[in-house]
């Protein structure tokens, strides 16, 4: 019983020694690269405190944007409110228009805010072009206005005659932000553009949705009279020319 105590004894010191060698060797091992490259070392902890600084940097530089962005948004607000939508685009005396909101403070979310203001007010004054290139720029977010910036679009495409990208924009719209006010809304404006494009089926398809989807909203009440308008222009379209 003696000697196999022993034995474990000396079993254990040997693994508790074996353990011991490793983590000197691991030791040693990291001292003796840390001495080789410690230039690199060096170098690279600095780096990464610079990189650490510059992010702190960053994150204080856009909180101060912001709050510019905001303050200067709200300058003009009211301006557009008022449908004084060319002075709200260009400011007025030592305030800034919305279309230099956008320009210097497009990465806060104030001066994003502000570009979809400028391009509908764009929109508003016939500006279509311009109005289409910031509703583009817009980032737009899951909510009414990211919504009705791709409405705006396929507006603007609309009045191009370009009906099939302007169905595309207004389903777009539809499943930006889900809700039965306005996404029944754009699902018609989608059929309504779908015929347009001559392609009548998919509009029926459109409308049809929209009655199975959202059956209590008012744009559903019209359903039936949009899809016999639809067929109607599908049957006159295959009728032989002169009949």
């Amino acid at each position: 019983m003696s000697a196999l105590k022993t034995s474990q004894s000396k079993d254990t010191s040997s693994r508790k020694e074996l353990r011991e060698d490793r983590i000197v060797t691991l030791y040693a091992k990291a001292w003796m690269f840390f001495d080789e490259n410690r230039n690199l070392v060096y170098a690279g902890l600095a780096g990464l405190g610079v990189l650490m600084i510059g992010i702190a940097g960053y994150v204080y530089y856009q909180s101060q944007q912001q709050a510019e962005a905001e303050e200067l948004l709200a300058q003009v607000a009211r301006t557009y409110e008022q449908g004084r939508y060319r002075e709200a685009l260009d400011g007025t005396g030592n305030a800034q228009g919305l279309l230099a909101i956008a320009e210097n403070y497009g990465s806060t979310q104030a001066g994003n805010l502000a570009t979809y203001y400028a391009a509908d007010a764009l929109y508003r004054l016939g500006e279509y072009d311009r109005a289409l290139e910031l509703f583009r720029d817009f980032e737009k977010t899951d909510d009414f206005i990211g919504a009705s910036a791709y409405a705006a679009q396929a507006a603007i495409h609309e009045t191009r005659s370009e009906y099939e990208e302007a169905a595309a924009l207004y389903q777009q719209a539809a499943e930006q932000f889900p809700n039965s006010l306005t996404t029944p809304k754009y699902m018609m404006e989608a059929g309504h553009a779908l015929e347009e494009a001559g392609d009548f089926d998919a509009a029926v398809a459109m409308y049809e949705r929209v009655d199975a989807e959202y059956a209590d909203s008012d744009p559903a009440q019209d359903v039936p009279r949009y899809i016999a308008r639809a067929r109607a222009k599908q049957v006159s379209s295959a009728a032989p020319s002169g009949s």
